[in-house]
């Protein structure tokens, strides 16, 4: 996997879950720390489902790009052989 589909494929997948490893860490804090102050589990929540949400986008993308990059790498694969038959 050389090229920038794969490339990006794995940054993505990378940032997707440390994004939602993230989360459900801030979660957790939430639930067991902050939920007993009023009025700051709101922030945290944001955050959370932001992180979460963030997460979820960056490892589709990261599917998106490792089928492109399957793909391409596939072509190439077909035009290799159909120019090794013909010549």
């Amino acid at each position: 996997m050389s090229d920038s589909h794969s490339s990006s494929y794995v940054v993505k997948l990378l940032v997707g879950f440390s994004a939602i490893i993230s989360s459900v860490l801030l979660s957790y804090f939430t639930i067991l720390e902050a939920y007993a102050k009023n009025g700051e589990w709101y922030f945290y929540a944001i955050a959370t489902a932001f992180l979460l949400c963030g997460g979820v986008f960056f490892c589709l993308q990261a599917f998106v790009h490792k089928v492109k990059a399957d793909f391409s790498r596939r072509a190439k694969q077909r035009e290799s052989k159909k120019a090794n038959e013909v010549g």
